[in-house]
């Protein structure tokens, strides 16, 4: 009988470690930290249902669904983030670039603005997502030579449902324009129980197959002809590899909208952690877990009782990193 044997990274293995020891505290601080805080010693008995009522009410049915919720969008934005950027070799390419926040922000805002329905906007946005990267896929004839081409297309798909979605705000009454709002940044208030189950469900099925892509897309650093003659399928592992980060990047805005930058951030923290030899798909998935939370977290906290959107957050923090890598143009490619 033959024997199978799994190659680890040394480097990467700690790393993952680092990033989910970092994340349970940030859980630890989210669950305890807020207007009414919570010590330490109290919050995981307030979890599992034991302590005071007032505690419990405001653990489990208040905080604990928002870190949940944080949980899984920045951990399935992680693992889309960093399949892209593998696969385009280009550190800006996100699913931003490929329009899936206009796209799922678009949708949503139009079930709240334009179409009478009683489908929620969460599911709304989720058939914005897949609408936008079909799009993208369509007209770009296929994914391309290392998705390029279809990156490139996304960026005209995005910027029209982004001037649809600001047409239908600027034409929409005040009310339907306010509940609308919220679909337009990003945030983890009040999240659909049920849609952070399916993201979760979603999550648990796309990060295996994630983690194998990885290793596929080590290949994919050499030329076509070499992979190709090593047995790998290169057409069929770039439909994967931006299916895969369609659904997770989708199912993700579904459930908080777009929370920009985040996909940016998350692959880059767990490269610099990781080391380049990897696709750190885990070690993505934990960095943008830990980054929604502590934007979620800054957000709820910095101007209390006033609350900002993780989406804002994430965009002030995220955006000077976007241009320091516009502007240096040794550190825009991934080798």
């Amino acid at each position: 009988m033959l024997g199978r044997s799994l190659l680890l990274d040394r480097r990467a293995v700690l790393a993952a470690g680092v990033l989910g020891a970092l994340v349970l505290l940030a859980v630890a601080v989210s669950l305890s930290v807020g207007t009414i805080p919570l010590p330490l010693a109290d919050t995981l008995p307030a979890v599992l249902g034991d302590g005071e009522p007032r505690d419990v009410l405001l653990v489990q049915q208040l905080r604990l669904p928002r870190v949940a919720a944080g949980l899984a969008v920045g951990a399935a934005l992680g693992v889309s983030g960093v399949l892209l950027q593998t696969l385009a070799r280009n550190r800006l390419a996100t699913p931003d670039t490929i329009g899936l926040n206009d796209g799922a922000t678009a949708f949503a805002v139009a079930s709240v603005v334009a179409v009478s329905t009683t489908v929620t906007p969460s599911a709304f946005a989720l058939v914005g997502s897949a609408t936008a990267a079909a799009l993208a896929l369509g007209l770009a004839g296929g994914a391309g030579r290392q998705g390029h081409r279809f990156l490139v297309v996304g960026l005209g798909v995005g910027a029209a449902l982004g001037a649809l979605t600001q047409l239908m705000l600027a034409r929409a009454d005040i009310d339907s324009a306010n509940r609308a709002f919220p679909w337009t940044i990003g945030s983890l208030n009040s999240r659909s129980g049920t849609s952070v189950a399916v993201l979760a469900v979603g999550l648990a099925v796309a990060l295996p197959v994630a983690v194998v892509l990885g290793r596929q897309l080590r290949l994919l650093r050499l030329a076509d002809a070499v992979v190709i003659g090593l047995g790998s399928r290169v057409g069929r592992v770039r439909l994967a590899v931006i299916a895969t980060a369609v659904v997770t990047a989708g199912l993700a805005v579904a459930v908080a909208g777009p929370l920009g930058l985040v996909a940016l951030l998350a692959p880059e923290i767990a490269r610099r952690a990781a080391g380049p030899r990897g696709v750190p798909v885990v070690g993505s998935a934990l960095a943008g877990a830990l980054v929604v939370l502590l934007a979620d977290l800054l957000g709820r906290t910095v101007a209390a009782p006033l609350e900002l959107p993780a989406g804002l957050v994430t965009a002030v923090v995220g955006g000077p990193y976007l241009l320091w890598l516009l502007l240096t143009t040794r550190t825009r490619r991934i080798p």
